[in-house]
């Protein structure tokens, strides 16, 4: 039994988390034509509707079209290639960014994450879109 066939666990991660966890679920990756490296990458959080400036440092990504079919749903997007940068596993408790939303290089555009994380653990609150709208 591996920890992607229970449901005992909230999940979150970034960076090379985030293609890991990807993996682990039946997910694919590809490497992308030109890495993301930077600290000013905007990024779509498609729940809050609204682009968070972010730091990143990758050369793959996480292909959209197998987290759709493993039952993830794409949550952040690059705007400068349209490729998946978040997603959230709802049926397995996951949620996970690709980039760095400690680093805050947009005036802690994605600072919220831990803090909202945190709080679902801590009021047993499942996992959905909700953690990443605006309050």
């Amino acid at each position: 039994m591996s920890i992607c066939d229970t449901n005992w666990a909230f999940l979150r991660s970034n960076l090379l988390g985030h293609q890991m966890l990807a993996l682990a679920l039946g997910a694919k990756t590809f490497k992308l034509n030109f890495g993301h490296h930077g600290g000013n990458l905007p990024v779509l959080n498609k729940p809050a509707d609204r682009v968070e400036i972010t730091s990143q440092n990758h050369g793959f990504a996480v292909d959209g079209d197998s987290l759709e079919r493993i039952g993830a749903t794409v949550t952040h997007v690059n705007l400068n290639d349209q490729s998946v940068e978040g997603f959230i596993h709802a049926g397995k408790q996951i949620v996970t960014v690709q980039f760095h939303p400690e680093a805050s290089p947009g005036l802690h555009d994605a600072a919220y994450m831990f803090d909202r994380f945190v709080g679902a653990i801590r009021t047993r609150t499942p996992i959905s879109m909700k953690i990443l709208e605006p309050t």
